[in-house]
């Protein structure tokens, strides 16, 4: 008996005690949908692009990304609601739609969506001619072949910079007072001691300091006569420009016009090279001085000066196929 009015009071009192439950009555609202395709300006399509519908509340956000064929979907926007579409594109300037409100179950084309090329911003750092001209010694007063043998006088930068009349004589200081300078006279002294070989000098140590001081004397007068003074007087560039690129034909001859082809300091075009040239008898002509008397003569002057002339172009070649390889410091790509 006491289990039935218990029954009987829960079903006349409950709604009371624990209040009316919400009755949910109609159609709950279908969600809607933005489709569309990503183009630029052109009406080339564009994949990848990265879109985003926004509402009024945190809530109402979707999320797609354009296809292959640059299409895309916004799914389950809800109706009523005021959406603005972004679009987002590697290289493309942002867009952003103007106010969307859909209906329940609306499918809308959202079309024009084309973005414009964006501004490719670059950060460049300016350097000078006069700047960029100081790198380029100071790095090639570190080239060595083989970590040894100077590599002063080649530029493998691409980028044309003159000397000035002060970077000229830098780098033919440092090149005719390097310890690998100093001690090729020596090597070269020895070898035409031992044969004998022109110029001819008597035997013993004197013969060996004669030829030593004759051997480093030629090589140092070329370098500061065909590798400073001339070119600075001249206003052309003493050093050989590597080219690393193009067919092997047009670097063979690039490297053998080297000793008759110089670039102008004024506007870095190809011409007659003066300096090379006239660095090589003027420092032949000089040899007569400290030369034996029977070693001297016009012959002497332009044998020598053809033999430095070939002694170049086999040099030019050398660098241009062979020394770059085995050069220390050198910043070109190896072929």
């Amino acid at each position: 008996m006491k289990q039935t009015f218990a029954s009987l009071f829960l079903c006349l009192f409950a709604p009371s005690l624990f209040g009316q439950q919400p009755v949910v009555s109609g159609p709950v609202p279908q969600s809607a949908t933005i489709i569309g395709v990503i183009t630029d300006t052109d009406g080339s399509i564009i994949p990848d692009a990265t879109l985003s519908a926004d509402g009024s509340s945190p809530q109402d956000h979707q999320t797609a990304t354009s296809t292959g064929d640059g299409s895309f979907v916004l799914e389950h926007l809800s109706p009523a609601v005021p959406y603005h579409v972004h679009v987002q594109a590697k290289g493309f300037l942002d867009w952003t739609s103007q106010t969307v409100t859909l209906t329940p179950g609306q499918q809308m084309d959202l079309a024009e969506v084309k973005l414009a090329v964006g501004i490719v911003e670059t950060t460049v750092s300016a350097v000078s001619p006069e700047q960029l001209a100081v790198q380029q010694v100071k790095s090639a007063e570190k080239q060595r072949v083989l970590g040894i043998v100077p590599n002063f006088y080649v530029v493998y930068d691409q980028r044309y910079a003159p000397l000035s009349t002060k970077l000229k004589y830098q780098l033919a200081l440092r090149a005719s007072t390097d310890v690998a300078s100093i001690a090729a006279a020596g090597l070269l002294a020895g070898i035409n001691q031992a044969s004998g070989g022109a110029p001819t000098y008597v035997q013993g140590a004197k013969g060996y300091g004669q030829r030593f001081g004759a051997a480093y004397a030629g090589g140092a007068t070329t370098i500061f006569i065909g590798g400073a003074i001339l070119p600075s007087l001249l206003h052309q560039d003493p050093r050989y420009f590597y080219q690393g690129t193009g067919t092997k034909k047009s670097r063979m001859l690039h490297a053998m016009a080297a000793p008759f082809e110089a670039r102008s300091d004024k506007d870095g075009h190809w011409e007659f090279n003066y300096s090379s040239i006239g660095g090589d008898l003027i420092s032949g002509a000089l040899s007569e001085i400290y030369y034996p008397p029977h070693d001297r003569g016009p012959g002497l002057v332009f044998g020598g000066a053809a033999i430095s002339t070939g002694g170049r172009i086999a040099n030019a070649l050398a660098q241009e196929f062979i020394f770059r390889k085995f050069t220390t410091h050198s910043s070109a790509p190896t072929d």
